[in-house]
């Protein structure tokens, strides 16, 4: 298992969206605030079924149960959307919307990881990260 990744959040959606193609039901990757934080917002808005932390060496491991032994995942699709060489900023009158309404997109104000819909009631705009479906 590799430690360094230049998009950590990228690395954390596309080991889902991997899981998700071969019928994995959960996932461990090395952890970051970043990772936590999506994850945890990820779990609060019921796409993930659960998601711990495990104490490790250099580095504690991320543990993201996506769905229950014998359940479909509740992820259609996740992408990022901002990229290291290409940001995505949006203000908070201009948050966009996934699947009319029925998907939902992560964004990271100055007051945290928010979704969409949390952001527009705050009045946050911020960088967009990833839109789940």
């Amino acid at each position: 298992m590799s430690i360094q990744s230049t998009d950590a959040v990228a690395d954390l959606i596309t080991r889902i969206r991997n899981a998700i193609a071969v019928g994995k039901t959960e996932i461990r990757v090395p952890t970051s605030k970043l990772k936590f934080a999506v994850a945890e917002k990820l779990q609060k808005i019921n796409y993930v079924e659960k998601v711990e932390l495990e104490e490790a060496k250099p580095r504690d491991i991320l543990h993201v149960v996506i769905c229950k032994e014998g359940k479909l995942a509740r992820v259609n699709e996740i992408t990022k959307v901002s990229t290291p060489g290409r940001r995505v900023y949006t203000g908070a009158t201009e948050i966009p919307k996934v699947k009319s309404g029925r998907g939902t997109v992560l964004i990271s104000t100055s007051k945290g990881i928010m979704t969409g819909q949390e952001a527009l009631k705050a009045k946050l705009g911020g960088e967009i990260l990833i839109k789940v479906y």
